[in-house]
């Protein structure tokens, strides 16, 4: 598996950084080459960090190499009421990169802002981020929300909504420069209706973006490549169903966590397919599997995915074997759960993930 041979040649480096004074790179002392990097709690208390994207190239506000963090909750910790996206440094300096106003977006975004897992930063400058808001925390409340852009100074400039955008929940992006694809879940459909019971309407939407070198993005296409996913509202985690998507690096194949029946689907042709391929086909169900959240794809195509509720990362090979398992966090009762969801590979560098049990974005190493 690729990613532990190239984090082991790095290893070295990042070892020196944090011997030459930088806290940020601070070991825990029970999880065995895991470090943490910065708090994701910005200026305005926001909490519970859940998306997470690499800056592709430096543009505007935007520095190639940090990584951005979407916060879900409000300081008052309330689920579907965050606003902020943190920009933080390898080293760990964190700066407020966007904080939007639901009174003042340039389109609809029905219920408001409360910011999710479905995260991405363009080449072109452009940062796309879900929303699935909630006037008090709880399910009973949640709304449609939206895909919110924002250039690269971390205004936002148009929204993406309509009856396929039903509770953006997670998103990955294929960048071509001046054209783009977004592949979004969605948790929404029929899920608050039926009031807690599973409903089999969860999706995964492609959206063709173009003249992404222009003022603004332009929406071209909206087509549903993944369809009948389980959801289902809970009290805890606000809302269950697909969650971490990730594609192949031939592009030809996309992955699914679908978190309630803990297995990773596979879909193919994700960039060409102009009809659902329903929930695709399994690559892995294995028993370690425990609620998976975040997912990602390696270079060597092998997927990486998280537990939502014993804070474990899983690694699979391209034939659902498992090739990993490692915990990466053991906070609260029981441990790790809750904790872990967005998380993204960096070559060369390790494994960024976000951790909602400390709000803080933290780097594996091994």
């Amino acid at each position: 598996m690729k990613l532990f041979a190239e984090i082991k040649t790095c290893a070295t480096v990042v070892l020196v950084v944090a011997v030459c004074g930088l806290s940020a790179y601070a070991q825990h002392s029970n999880l065995t080459n895991v470090s943490t990097i910065a708090s994701t709690v910005p200026a305005n208390g926001d909490v519970n960090p859940y998306g997470i994207a690499r800056v592709p190239k430096s543009n505007g506000s935007l520095t190639e190499g940090n990584i951005l963090v979407s916060n879900f909750n409000s300081s008052a910790n309330l689920q579907g009421t965050g606003t902020t996206i943190v920009q933080i440094t390898p080293s760990g300096t964190v700066s407020l990169f966007a904080q939007i106003n639901a009174s003042a977006l340039p389109g609809p975004c029905p219920g408001g802002i409360g910011l999710t897992t479905a995260l991405a930063a363009l080449s072109s400058g452009w940062v796309i981020v879900g929303s699935l808001p909630t006037t008090d925390g709880t399910s009973a409340t949640a709304q449609a929300g939206c895909l919110l852009v924002l250039n690269s100074s971390g205004s936002v400039v148009e929204t993406f909504y309509g009856s396929l955008i039903n509770g953006p929940w997670d998103m990955t992006a294929l960048d071509a420069g001046s054209t783009a694809n977004l592949f979004v879940t969605n948790v929404l459909n029929g899920t608050v209706a039926a009031g807690g019971n599973v409903v089999w309407g969860g999706t995964v939407v492609r959206l063709n973006l173009t003249g992404l070198s222009g003022a603004m993005p332009t929406l071209e296409s909206i087509t549903t490549i993944g369809s009948g996913f389980a959801e289902e509202t809970n009290s805890a985690a606000l809302v269950i169903g697909p969650t971490g998507v990730g594609l192949s690096p031939d592009s030809s194949t996309i992955y699914v966590a679908d978190s309630i029946n803990n297995r990773v689907q596979w879909i193919s042709d994700p960039v060409t397919r102009t009809t659902s391929g329903g929930t695709g086909t399994t690559l892995t169900a294995d028993t370690t599997l425990n609620d998976p959240l975040g997912l990602t794809v390696l270079t060597d195509g092998s997927v990486l995915t998280v537990n939502g509720n014993n804070g474990y990362l899983l690694g699979f090979s391209t034939s659902g074997w498992q090739q990993e398992q490692k915990l990466l966090d053991d906070n609260g009762t029981p441990p790790g759960s809750g904790a872990l969801f967005g998380l993204v590979h960096v070559p060369g560098q390790g494994l960024y993930y976000v951790d909602d049990a400390t709000n803080t974005l933290n780097l594996w190493l091994q």
